[in-house]
């Protein structure tokens, strides 16, 4: 199972990763998107927690970002991961 929301804020966080000039803000995209992709994938998809956890790191990256492009995509990532915690039983 592959959930889709996820993998698109992966693949969103992934492509934000390869345009950045910033090396640690590069480096946390990439850690971003990595760790989305995987819960992407997992035969339990991730709870509500686990879902905030990476808003959170998210919405710090996208204040950091002195780049429109990176911080756009960054709130694309995001709205992707709250569709998908729309459908999230629980809180």
């Amino acid at each position: 199972m592959v959930i889709d929301e996820l993998r698109d804020a992966s693949e969103t966080l992934e492509a934000a990763a390869n345009d950045c000039d910033d090396d640690d803000l590069r480096e946390r995209l990439a850690t971003q998107a990595d760790a989305l992709a995987s819960l992407a994938t997992r035969d339990q998809g991730p709870d509500h927690g686990r879902l905030a956890r990476h808003t959170h790191a998210l919405q710090d990256i996208a204040s950091d970002a002195d780049d429109d492009d990176i911080a756009a995509a960054v709130d694309d990532a995001l709205a992707s991961i709250r569709a998908y915690r729309e459908t999230v039983s629980g809180v």
